[in-house]
């Protein structure tokens, strides 16, 4: 994988986690790596094992020039959809980082423009770029934390194992229970949309 660091001084890689998700926030980072960064483990993190993302996690934090991780919560993302969520969240990222990107690399085909900073969009950026896999594993890390924080108020939904993804429990649980505060509205929540009343 590449760093992309040549030509370009502060490049910022940007992914975000928990798209397909029916609850809980979307998440997105961004990382600035030094320009010698490597490490043999480092890749997209949803072929990692959940060890080795919580292990490249804190060599990350500790190693980046720079990093942030912003959210989109579930109200937020019903409001704006989706896919214009996620980018939100990118823009929250990149807000918050300590040193000014001179380029983003986006992992996917879709962006919004970030005010004075060029960017580039990456399919499956997050298995080429280093910094775009970085921001991956912060990303899924940062969320991973918080979804088994809400398990706590919620355990009937199983957050702690699903992370909030339509698994088949995931879906049998919302039907029996009902709806949390946590839950995306807008998102197709069981096999049956009829039977939920919002």
């Amino acid at each position: 994988m590449n760093t992309l660091t040549d030509q370009h001084q502060n490049v910022a890689g940007c992914d975000e986690a928990g798209r397909g998700c029916l609850a809980g926030p979307v998440y997105a980072a961004a990382v600035i790596l030094p320009s010698d960064f490597h490490h043999p483990d480092l890749t997209d993190s949803k072929k990692m094992t959940r060890r080795n993302r919580e292990k490249l996690r804190l060599i990350i934090e500790e190693s980046a020039i720079a990093w942030a991780v912003a959210s989109v919560d579930a109200a937020g993302i019903d409001e704006v959809n989706i896919l214009n969520a996620s980018i939100k969240a990118m823009h929250l990222a990149i807000s918050r980082l300590a040193v000014s990107p001179t380029l983003l690399l986006i992992d996917g085909p879709r962006f919004t423009p970030y005010p004075g900073i060029p960017h580039r969009c990456e399919v499956r950026g997050d298995a080429r770029f280093l910094n775009i896999a970085a921001a991956s594993v912060l990303a899924k890390t940062h969320r991973d934390d918080y979804m088994l924080e809400i398990h706590q108020q919620h355990p009937e939904y199983g957050w702690n194992q699903n992370k909030g993804y339509p698994t088949r429990q995931h879906r049998e649980a919302i039907r029996i229970n009902g709806l949390t505060p946590y839950h995306r509205r807008t998102f197709r929540l069981t096999d049956d949309q009829l039977e939920i009343k919002f």
